[in-house]
């Protein structure tokens, strides 16, 4: 694996400071990319919604709309 310095001269770099600060107005340098930043990550990969979660929001649901509707019914009678 070989590293390149992206910046190798930075005494010579456009739109810097003396002391490597940015100007107001300039672009700043881009960052270097960091290839293989961590190991990858495959023993946890995402499933969605889990089955619990799923049905105890939909049996909320349904409870407050039959509550709207049995209130309905009551105020039309």
């Amino acid at each position: 694996m070989s590293y390149t310095n992206p910046d190798p001269e930075p005494e010579r770099t456009p739109g810097l400071e003396p002391g490597g600060g940015v100007p107001p107005g300039e672009t700043p340098p881009a960052e270097s990319s960091l290839p293989g930043a961590g190991p990858r990550e495959v023993h946890n990969p995402p499933k969605g919604w889990g089955r619990t979660p799923l049905t105890l929001i939909l049996v909320l649901a349904v409870l407050v709309a039959a509550f709207f509707l049995a209130y309905a019914i009551t105020l039309m009678v």
